[in-house]
Protein backbone atom coordinates (compact mmCIF):
# COMPACT_ATOMS: atom_id res chain seq x y z
CA UNK A 1 0.00 0.00 0.00
CA UNK A 2 1.41 3.60 -1.12
CA UNK A 3 2.03 5.93 1.70
CA UNK A 4 -0.97 8.23 2.80
CA UNK A 5 0.90 11.18 1.84
CA UNK A 6 0.43 10.10 -2.08
CA UNK A 7 -3.20 9.75 -1.86
CA UNK A 8 -5.48 12.96 -1.99
CA UNK A 9 -8.41 11.34 0.35
CA UNK A 10 -8.22 9.23 3.37
CA UNK A 11 -11.07 7.29 1.89
CA UNK A 12 -8.63 6.36 -1.01
CA UNK A 13 -7.36 3.47 1.57
CA UNK A 14 -10.97 2.35 2.30
CA UNK A 15 -11.17 -0.16 -0.85
CA UNK A 16 -13.78 -1.87 -2.34
CA UNK A 17 -16.41 -0.56 -0.33
CA UNK A 18 -18.16 2.84 -2.19
CA UNK A 19 -21.23 2.82 -1.03
CA UNK A 20 -20.04 2.91 2.90
CA UNK A 21 -17.77 5.35 2.02
CA UNK A 22 -20.77 7.71 0.61
CA UNK A 23 -22.39 6.65 3.77
CA UNK A 24 -19.67 8.21 5.72
CA UNK A 25 -18.90 10.94 3.69
CA UNK A 26 -22.79 12.19 4.47
CA UNK A 27 -22.26 11.64 8.29
CA UNK A 28 -19.35 13.52 9.22
CA UNK A 29 -21.34 16.44 8.40
CA UNK A 30 -23.51 16.07 11.11
CA UNK A 31 -22.42 13.26 13.54
CA UNK A 32 -23.91 10.85 16.27
CA UNK A 33 -22.18 9.99 19.54
CA UNK A 34 -21.68 6.34 18.46
CA UNK A 35 -21.47 3.89 14.68
CA UNK A 36 -21.50 0.52 14.52
CA UNK A 37 -19.52 -0.51 11.29
CA UNK A 38 -21.07 -4.30 10.40
CA UNK A 39 -18.86 -6.65 7.83
CA UNK A 40 -16.57 -9.10 7.89
CA UNK A 41 -13.09 -9.65 9.01
CA UNK A 42 -10.60 -7.86 6.29
CA UNK A 43 -13.34 -6.25 4.61
CA UNK A 44 -11.73 -2.46 5.13
CA UNK A 45 -14.12 -1.69 8.04
CA UNK A 46 -11.07 -0.93 10.39
CA UNK A 47 -9.75 1.19 7.67
CA UNK A 48 -12.78 2.97 7.44
CA UNK A 49 -13.03 3.63 10.87
CA UNK A 50 -9.34 4.98 11.24
CA UNK A 51 -10.41 7.15 7.90
CA UNK A 52 -13.63 8.34 9.91
CA UNK A 53 -11.43 9.34 13.07
CA UNK A 54 -9.26 11.15 11.68
CA UNK A 55 -12.24 12.99 9.91
CA UNK A 56 -14.22 13.87 12.51
CA UNK A 57 -10.76 15.13 14.33
CA UNK A 58 -9.80 17.23 11.30
CA UNK A 59 -13.19 18.38 9.71
CA UNK A 60 -11.53 16.91 6.48
CA UNK A 61 -10.58 14.12 4.36
CA UNK A 62 -7.14 15.48 3.10
CA UNK A 63 -4.79 12.57 3.63
CA UNK A 64 -1.70 15.40 3.69
CA UNK A 65 -2.75 16.75 7.55
CA UNK A 66 -1.44 15.81 10.53
CA UNK A 67 -3.91 14.73 12.23
CA UNK A 68 -5.58 12.69 9.56
CA UNK A 69 -2.01 10.70 9.14
CA UNK A 70 -1.58 9.92 12.80
CA UNK A 71 -4.74 8.77 12.46
CA UNK A 72 -3.84 6.33 9.92
CA UNK A 73 -0.71 5.26 11.54
CA UNK A 74 -2.42 4.99 15.08
CA UNK A 75 -0.61 7.74 17.06
CA UNK A 76 -3.11 10.34 17.76
CA UNK A 77 -3.55 11.18 21.09
CA UNK A 78 -6.94 11.87 20.88
CA UNK A 79 -7.90 8.15 18.75
CA UNK A 80 -8.14 4.99 21.15
CA UNK A 81 -8.40 1.86 19.56
CA UNK A 82 -9.38 -0.89 21.88
CA UNK A 83 -8.88 -4.46 21.22
CA UNK A 84 -9.71 -7.74 22.98
CA UNK A 85 -6.80 -9.42 24.74
CA UNK A 86 -8.02 -12.80 25.44
CA UNK A 87 -10.96 -14.43 23.71
CA UNK A 88 -13.51 -12.41 24.21
CA UNK A 89 -13.38 -8.20 25.08
CA UNK A 90 -14.45 -8.86 29.00
CA UNK A 91 -15.78 -6.37 31.75
CA UNK A 92 -12.23 -5.33 32.53
CA UNK A 93 -11.83 -3.77 29.11
CA UNK A 94 -15.15 -2.29 29.16
CA UNK A 95 -14.08 -0.49 32.38
CA UNK A 96 -11.17 0.72 30.83
CA UNK A 97 -12.84 1.83 28.07
CA UNK A 98 -15.15 4.40 30.51
CA UNK A 99 -12.01 5.53 32.19
CA UNK A 100 -10.73 6.53 28.08
CA UNK A 101 -14.05 8.23 27.56
CA UNK A 102 -14.06 10.14 30.72
CA UNK A 103 -10.48 11.89 30.26
CA UNK A 104 -10.49 15.31 28.55
CA UNK A 105 -9.17 15.36 25.10
CA UNK A 106 -5.04 16.10 24.83
CA UNK A 107 -5.29 18.54 21.76
CA UNK A 108 -8.65 19.68 20.46
CA UNK A 109 -12.40 19.49 21.77
CA UNK A 110 -13.11 15.44 20.33
CA UNK A 111 -11.99 12.58 21.09
CA UNK A 112 -12.57 8.78 19.06
CA UNK A 113 -12.75 5.45 20.52
CA UNK A 114 -12.74 2.70 18.15
CA UNK A 115 -13.38 -0.86 19.74
CA UNK A 116 -12.73 -4.11 17.45
CA UNK A 117 -14.54 -7.22 17.49
CA UNK A 118 -17.29 -6.47 20.15
CA UNK A 119 -19.22 -9.01 18.29
CA UNK A 120 -17.27 -11.29 20.64
CA UNK A 121 -17.88 -8.78 23.66
CA UNK A 122 -19.19 -10.71 26.63
CA UNK A 123 -22.60 -9.56 27.98
CA UNK A 124 -20.91 -8.45 31.59
CA UNK A 125 -19.12 -5.88 29.23
CA UNK A 126 -22.00 -4.93 26.88
CA UNK A 127 -24.26 -4.10 30.06
CA UNK A 128 -21.40 -2.09 31.89
CA UNK A 129 -20.54 -0.09 28.30
CA UNK A 130 -24.35 0.90 27.59
CA UNK A 131 -24.71 3.44 29.94
CA UNK A 132 -21.51 5.37 28.19
CA UNK A 133 -22.35 4.44 24.89
CA UNK A 134 -25.96 5.96 25.59
CA UNK A 135 -24.98 9.16 26.66
CA UNK A 136 -21.11 9.92 26.54
CA UNK A 137 -19.30 12.98 27.61
CA UNK A 138 -19.64 15.96 25.08
CA UNK A 139 -16.90 15.30 22.23
CA UNK A 140 -16.48 11.51 22.71
CA UNK A 141 -17.32 8.96 19.47
CA UNK A 142 -17.65 5.51 19.75
CA UNK A 143 -16.99 3.30 16.47
CA UNK A 144 -17.90 -0.17 16.93
CA UNK A 145 -16.28 -2.93 14.75
CA UNK A 146 -18.52 -5.85 14.72
CA UNK A 147 -18.32 -8.97 11.94
CA UNK A 148 -22.21 -9.75 12.52
CA UNK A 149 -24.72 -8.44 14.79
CA UNK A 150 -26.54 -11.43 17.29
CA UNK A 151 -29.20 -11.42 19.49
CA UNK A 152 -26.32 -10.17 22.89
CA UNK A 153 -25.14 -7.28 20.31
CA UNK A 154 -28.74 -5.93 19.49
CA UNK A 155 -28.34 -3.30 22.74
CA UNK A 156 -25.06 -2.14 21.56
CA UNK A 157 -26.51 -1.68 17.95
CA UNK A 158 -29.85 0.06 19.18
CA UNK A 159 -27.83 2.54 20.42
CA UNK A 160 -25.79 2.98 16.88
CA UNK A 161 -26.03 4.47 13.13
CA UNK A 162 -24.84 1.33 11.63
CA UNK A 163 -22.85 0.99 8.38
CA UNK A 164 -22.28 -1.89 6.04
CA UNK A 165 -19.61 -3.27 5.04
CA UNK A 166 -19.51 -6.41 2.23
CA UNK A 167 -16.87 -8.62 1.58
CA UNK A 168 -14.50 -7.57 -1.09
CA UNK A 169 -14.30 -8.29 -4.57
CA UNK A 170 -11.49 -10.69 -5.27
CA UNK A 171 -10.72 -8.27 -8.20
CA UNK A 172 -10.53 -6.01 -5.31
CA UNK A 173 -7.50 -8.69 -3.03
CA UNK A 174 -5.79 -9.50 -6.36
CA UNK A 175 -5.31 -6.08 -6.94
CA UNK A 176 -4.25 -5.13 -3.78
CA UNK A 177 -1.97 -8.44 -3.28
CA UNK A 178 0.14 -7.51 -6.81
CA UNK A 179 0.88 -3.89 -5.49
CA UNK A 180 2.16 -5.10 -2.41
CA UNK A 181 4.77 -7.24 -5.00
CA UNK A 182 2.64 -10.93 -5.16
CA UNK A 183 2.86 -12.57 -8.57
CA UNK A 184 -0.72 -12.46 -10.30
CA UNK A 185 -1.38 -16.50 -10.49
CA UNK A 186 -0.34 -16.50 -6.56
CA UNK A 187 -2.65 -13.40 -6.08
CA UNK A 188 -5.45 -14.66 -7.63
CA UNK A 189 -5.30 -17.67 -5.86
CA UNK A 190 -5.32 -15.98 -2.85
CA UNK A 191 -7.88 -13.85 -3.52
CA UNK A 192 -10.50 -16.88 -4.88
CA UNK A 193 -9.55 -18.36 -1.14
CA UNK A 194 -9.77 -15.59 0.59
CA UNK A 195 -14.06 -15.25 1.47
CA UNK A 196 -14.09 -11.85 0.64
CA UNK A 197 -11.46 -10.68 3.58
CA UNK A 198 -7.85 -8.90 2.56
CA UNK A 199 -6.00 -10.00 5.63
CA UNK A 200 -7.11 -13.49 4.73
CA UNK A 201 -5.58 -13.08 1.42
CA UNK A 202 -2.57 -11.60 2.84
CA UNK A 203 -2.16 -14.50 4.69
CA UNK A 204 -2.74 -17.00 1.85
CA UNK A 205 -0.30 -15.58 -0.28
CA UNK A 206 2.59 -15.82 2.10
CA UNK A 207 1.55 -19.13 4.57
CA UNK A 208 1.42 -22.30 2.97
CA UNK A 209 1.01 -23.80 6.05
CA UNK A 210 -1.88 -21.71 6.42
CA UNK A 211 -3.22 -22.79 3.21
CA UNK A 212 -2.82 -26.43 4.15
CA UNK A 213 -4.68 -25.90 7.63
CA UNK A 214 -7.46 -24.73 5.58
CA UNK A 215 -8.01 -27.34 3.15
CA UNK A 216 -7.84 -29.59 6.16
CA UNK A 217 -10.69 -28.26 7.55
CA UNK A 218 -12.34 -27.99 4.33
CA UNK A 219 -12.18 -31.36 3.44
CA UNK A 220 -13.36 -32.11 7.49
CA UNK A 221 -17.13 -32.93 5.97
CA UNK A 222 -15.83 -35.16 2.76
CA UNK A 223 -14.18 -37.49 5.40
CA UNK A 224 -17.15 -37.99 7.99
CA UNK A 225 -18.43 -41.71 8.40
CA UNK A 226 -20.32 -41.97 11.28
CA UNK A 227 -17.72 -43.96 13.85
CA UNK A 228 -16.24 -42.72 16.66
CA UNK A 229 -12.60 -43.51 15.55
CA UNK A 230 -12.39 -41.14 12.58
CA UNK A 231 -14.27 -38.09 14.46
CA UNK A 232 -11.30 -38.83 17.53
CA UNK A 233 -8.96 -38.83 14.63
CA UNK A 234 -9.77 -35.52 12.92
CA UNK A 235 -10.20 -34.09 16.34
CA UNK A 236 -6.38 -34.97 17.70
CA UNK A 237 -5.24 -34.03 13.34
CA UNK A 238 -7.44 -30.41 13.84
CA UNK A 239 -5.32 -30.00 17.56
CA UNK A 240 -2.29 -30.72 16.56
CA UNK A 241 -2.36 -27.94 13.47
CA UNK A 242 -3.29 -25.63 15.69
CA UNK A 243 -0.13 -26.36 17.82
CA UNK A 244 2.02 -25.85 14.70
CA UNK A 245 0.30 -22.70 13.77
CA UNK A 246 1.43 -21.26 16.75
CA UNK A 247 5.10 -21.81 16.69
CA UNK A 248 5.80 -18.69 14.61
CA UNK A 249 3.84 -16.97 17.68
CA UNK A 250 5.99 -18.61 20.17
CA UNK A 251 9.07 -17.94 18.47
CA UNK A 252 8.82 -13.91 18.31
CA UNK A 253 7.29 -14.39 21.90
CA UNK A 254 11.06 -15.86 23.30
CA UNK A 255 12.54 -13.06 21.47
CA UNK A 256 10.46 -10.77 23.20
CA UNK A 257 10.98 -12.31 26.19
CA UNK A 258 15.15 -12.02 25.84
CA UNK A 259 14.90 -8.76 24.99
CA UNK A 260 12.69 -7.92 28.14
CA UNK A 261 15.23 -9.81 30.52
CA UNK A 262 18.23 -7.69 29.42
CA UNK A 263 16.35 -4.36 29.31
CA UNK A 264 15.07 -5.11 33.15
CA UNK A 265 19.15 -6.08 33.95
CA UNK A 266 20.29 -3.08 32.88
CA UNK A 267 17.85 -0.96 34.30
CA UNK A 268 17.97 -3.19 37.73
CA UNK A 269 14.04 -2.84 37.52
CA UNK A 270 11.86 -5.26 39.00
CA UNK A 271 10.50 -8.71 37.47
CA UNK A 272 7.06 -7.48 36.89
CA UNK A 273 7.88 -6.70 33.59
CA UNK A 274 8.43 -9.85 32.58
CA UNK A 275 5.84 -11.26 34.24
CA UNK A 276 3.05 -8.61 32.36
CA UNK A 277 4.96 -9.53 29.22
CA UNK A 278 4.45 -13.56 29.83
CA UNK A 279 0.78 -12.60 30.77
CA UNK A 280 0.22 -10.93 27.50
CA UNK A 281 1.98 -14.04 25.15
CA UNK A 282 -0.40 -16.36 27.08
CA UNK A 283 -3.04 -14.07 26.23
CA UNK A 284 -1.78 -13.98 22.57
CA UNK A 285 -1.51 -17.66 22.19
CA UNK A 286 -4.88 -18.38 23.54
CA UNK A 287 -6.31 -16.02 21.01
CA UNK A 288 -4.68 -17.26 17.64
CA UNK A 289 -6.12 -20.92 19.01
CA UNK A 290 -9.28 -19.23 18.74
CA UNK A 291 -8.51 -17.28 15.40
CA UNK A 292 -7.42 -20.01 13.49
CA UNK A 293 -10.42 -22.79 15.15
CA UNK A 294 -13.17 -20.16 14.23
CA UNK A 295 -11.42 -19.63 10.99
CA UNK A 296 -11.34 -23.48 10.13
CA UNK A 297 -14.92 -23.80 11.45
CA UNK A 298 -15.77 -21.42 8.81
CA UNK A 299 -14.51 -23.29 6.02
CA UNK A 300 -16.28 -26.20 7.26
CA UNK A 301 -19.50 -24.43 7.46
CA UNK A 302 -18.52 -22.93 3.69
CA UNK A 303 -18.68 -26.77 2.31
CA UNK A 304 -22.21 -27.40 3.82
CA UNK A 305 -23.35 -23.97 2.86
CA UNK A 306 -21.93 -24.83 -1.05
CA UNK A 307 -23.77 -28.16 -0.77
CA UNK A 308 -27.22 -26.44 -0.06
CA UNK A 309 -27.02 -23.83 -2.84
CA UNK A 310 -25.06 -26.80 -5.18
CA UNK A 311 -27.45 -29.91 -4.47
CA UNK A 312 -30.96 -28.98 -5.32
CA UNK A 313 -32.21 -32.83 -4.58
CA UNK A 314 -30.36 -33.12 -1.11
CA UNK A 315 -32.10 -35.77 0.72
CA UNK A 316 -32.12 -33.67 4.50
CA UNK A 317 -31.31 -30.53 3.48
CA UNK A 318 -32.49 -29.34 7.20
CA UNK A 319 -29.31 -31.38 8.11
CA UNK A 320 -26.91 -29.16 6.75
CA UNK A 321 -28.76 -26.06 7.92
CA UNK A 322 -28.52 -27.57 11.45
CA UNK A 323 -24.89 -28.34 11.32
CA UNK A 324 -24.05 -24.51 9.92
CA UNK A 325 -26.15 -23.29 13.23
CA UNK A 326 -23.81 -25.65 15.51
CA UNK A 327 -20.67 -24.56 13.84
CA UNK A 328 -21.58 -21.02 14.28
CA UNK A 329 -23.22 -21.98 17.63
CA UNK A 330 -19.11 -23.24 18.46
CA UNK A 331 -17.63 -20.52 16.84
CA UNK A 332 -19.27 -18.25 19.91
CA UNK A 333 -18.09 -21.02 22.36
CA UNK A 334 -14.54 -20.58 21.74
CA UNK A 335 -14.73 -17.36 23.23
CA UNK A 336 -15.75 -18.72 26.22
CA UNK A 337 -12.38 -21.00 26.64
CA UNK A 338 -13.85 -24.19 26.54
CA UNK A 339 -12.04 -27.35 26.31
CA UNK A 340 -11.03 -27.24 22.72
CA UNK A 341 -11.04 -30.90 22.39
CA UNK A 342 -14.74 -31.80 23.87
CA UNK A 343 -15.98 -28.95 21.79
CA UNK A 344 -14.51 -30.47 18.77
CA UNK A 345 -15.58 -33.84 19.62
CA UNK A 346 -19.04 -33.41 20.18
CA UNK A 347 -19.19 -30.83 16.88
CA UNK A 348 -18.06 -32.81 14.87
CA UNK A 349 -19.42 -36.06 15.82
CA UNK A 350 -23.11 -33.87 14.98
CA UNK A 351 -22.00 -33.06 11.59
CA UNK A 352 -23.95 -34.89 8.62
CA UNK A 353 -21.50 -36.89 6.34
CA UNK A 354 -22.24 -35.36 2.18
CA UNK A 355 -20.60 -38.68 1.27
CA UNK A 356 -22.85 -40.79 2.82
CA UNK A 357 -25.72 -38.67 1.51
CA UNK A 358 -24.45 -38.73 -1.92
CA UNK A 359 -24.37 -42.66 -2.00
CA UNK A 360 -27.33 -42.96 -0.46
CA UNK A 361 -29.61 -40.46 -3.23
CA UNK A 362 -27.32 -42.71 -6.23
CA UNK A 363 -28.91 -45.92 -4.37
CA UNK A 364 -32.53 -44.43 -4.64
CA UNK A 365 -32.01 -43.07 -7.87
CA UNK A 366 -31.19 -46.25 -9.37
CA UNK A 367 -33.40 -48.02 -7.64
CA UNK A 368 -36.46 -45.93 -9.48
CA UNK A 369 -35.06 -46.60 -12.50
Amino acid sequence: MSSLNTVTSVWDFVLGQDRAVQHLRRAVEQPVHAYLFVGPEGCGSAEAARAFAGVLLSNSDDSSGRINDMAWRGTHPDIHEVKREGASILKDQAEEVIKIASTTPTEGARKVIIMHEVHLMQPAAIVRLLKTLEEPPTGVFFIMLAEQVDDSLVTIASRCISIHFGPLDNSVISSILQNEGVAADVADAAAKSSHGSLTRGRLLANDKQLAHRRDFFANIPRRIDGTGATVAAIVEQILGLIDESTEPLTQRHEQEAADIEKTLVLMGVKRGGKKQLEDKHKREIRRHRTDELRAGLTEVAGVYRDELVRNAHLLHPDAYTTAITRLHEAMRRLGLNVNEAILLRDLIWSLPSPAADAALQFVLAENAE
